[in-house]
């Protein structure tokens, strides 16, 4: 049974930071690349950062320079630390397991919410 828990979200004053976590189980983590999306109310889902099952990364354009997507392999859990944190981050953020080889896979997390506000 595959399973991906978010945590570590909350409300946060603009500036600050949070740092999310997943935690996956039933799946071989190090074989899949892992990313961080988010929604907010009346917008479209959008990828944040992903990290790939080699540990190579890309970013939002939106969050380049304030977010790190990183992964323990050893633990299963894939992290976001956010920095600088602004309003507009404001958000349902999932995470995302996939597999684009083999026997593909994709799966969710049921999402956590961010709220950046003074």
């Amino acid at each position: 049974q595959v399973q991906l828990v978010e945590s570590g979200g909350g409300l946060v004053q603009p500036g600050g930071s949070l740092r999310l976590s997943c935690a996956a189980s039933g799946i071989a983590f190090n074989f899949y690349d892992m990313g961080w999306y988010r929604q907010a109310p009346g917008k479209q889902r959008e990828l944040v950062a992903v990290i790939t099952y080699v540990g190579s990364t890309n970013y939002a354009d939106s969050v380049k320079g304030r977010f790190t997507i990183s992964r323990d392999n050893a633990k299963n859990t894939m992290y976001l630390q956010m920095n600088s944190l602004k309003p507009e981050d404001t958000a349902v953020y999932y995470c995302n397991a996939k597999k684009n080889w083999g026997l593909r896979n994709d799966y969710w997390g049921q999402g956590i919410q961010v709220t950046v506000s003074s």
